[in-house]
């Protein structure tokens, strides 16, 4: 793929690219040719990746922005930052997540799996979503997981996520991630910018470094049976480059092919609430392109696909 996809005068971001799916996915682009400004919440080891990845790819113009995406403050800052500093955002890849197994809350008071995972990802993008427009056509790409198929429902009822396990946080956050890409895909109809979401499979990553107990015992095992980060990180790569997507949006890959999501994440209406919500959580409004009663979803219901 990467032979034959150029970005040269492209500009990307990758959250998450000192290490794992984002270090793979920041060193693919910088070899198209992209600019390639990784996000990392330590400077020491995202400073390192940034130095790997530019006597990888042989491209120079590989840069390193410092951020705890749970943080909302780092999260706006990241964003002003970025605007000053470079013309244009061709690809914003929002790969940034971890995995816990204990309680713990962010600087803003949200549980802290829930605020990385999700809260920061829509901020981030609602921030960024002028400089894609004005840069159109332009990508976003979102990274799940399979891991949204163990809820069968969102629960509304514990938004802030301040009174579930971690785990159970997880499975919202990324189910929340692939609602949020159907809705905003929806909205960005006929602006030149296109949002997918993917499944990276089962890899091998540090995602769940800071779990205890048996859910690191669970963890361990489970990396038998993973793929290296470097084929983890491929969807990502197609979806933000490949000219096969261009202007596909709204849809959710896996191996680089379009699949079915979990029944949960086609509850049009369940979009709206996350949205409004989401909205208030993060104290910011994404314009949307049409009012809502005009919004024809671009992403077929479950029921059709099942049909098929």
């Amino acid at each position: 793929m990467e032979s034959s996809c150029r970005m040269e005068g492209k500009f990307s971001i990758v959250t998450g690219a000192n290490s794992g799916i984002g270090y793979e996915t920041a060193l693919g682009l910088a070899r198209m040719g992209s600019v390639v400004v990784t996000v990392a919440k330590d400077r020491g080891r995202g400073e390192r990746a940034r130095r790997r990845i530019i006597a990888a790819s042989g491209n120079p113009h590989v840069y390193l922005e410092i951020a705890d995406l749970s943080s909302q403050r780092d999260v706006r800052d990241l964003a002003q930052k970025y605007k000053k500093r470079f013309p244009r955002l061709d690809v914003l890849v929002n790969n940034a997540g971890i995995l816990i197994n204990t309680l713990r809350k962010s600087k803003d008071g949200y549980e802290l799996t829930f605020a990385t995972n999700y809260l920061g990802p829509f901020l981030l993008t609602s921030l960024l979503l002028g400089i894609l427009k004005k840069s159109a056509p332009s990508r976003i790409v979102n990274v799940s997981s399979f891991a949204h198929r163990f809820t069968n429902d969102f629960d509304f009822d514990a938004l802030d996520m301040n009174q579930v396990s971690s785990p159970q946080s997880y499975t919202q956050s990324k189910l929340a991630l692939i609602m949020f890409t159907y809705e905003l895909a929806k909205r960005l109809e006929g602006t030149g910018v296109s949002v997918n979401v993917l499944n990276p499979g089962l890899v091998r990553t540090n995602v769940g470094k800071d779990l205890t107990g048996f859910m690191k015992v669970i963890a361990g095992v489970s990396k038998l049976f993973a793929v290296s980060p470097e084929k983890g990180a491929q969807t990502s790569i197609y979806l933000a480059s490949s000219p096969e997507v261009r202007g596909v949006t709204g849809r959710y890959f896996y191996k680089s092919r379009q699949k079915i999501s979990s029944k949960a994440s086609y509850r049009i209406a369940d979009w709206w609430k996350l949205w409004e919500i989401s909205e208030k959580l993060t104290h910011t409004s994404i314009e949307q392109t049409a009012k809502k009663s005009e919004i024809i979803p671009v992403t077929v219901p479950y029921e059709e696909y099942v049909r098929h």
